[in-house]
């Protein structure tokens, strides 16, 4: 089973805490942001991100962030859709959850 990190602020991330997931990193300060991603590339597994974090990242973390394939980032809340986030769970782990 692939691991699933969660990194938003702390009200965002209380409901993933709440279903369970442990891997769990409170951005307490925005400016850390970039080198939070940067260190979660290369791992295994679904990082889902707060899509207002996703927005502020420098453009050369974002295209680091839209090529990779391990850890797939899944953007959610704000303007990222359902649908974005089954297809990268399916693409991450080869299952469709909604089905």
């Amino acid at each position: 089973m692939s691991r699933l990190i969660v990194v938003g602020d702390p009200d965002f991330n209380l409901g993933f805490r709440l279903v369970g997931i442990r891997d769990i990193i409170d951005v307490e300060n925005e400016e850390e942001l970039p080198q939070i991603v940067e260190s979660l590339l290369g791992k295994k597994g679904i990082v889902v991100i707060k899509y207002d974090f996703y927005k502020k990242l420098p453009l050369h973390v974002k295209m680091r962030v839209e090529e990779s394939l391990e850890p797939t980032f899944v953007k959610v809340g704000g303007e990222a859709g359902v649908e974005e986030l089954r297809e990268k769970i399916r693409k991450a782990i080869g299952v469709d959850l909604w089905k």
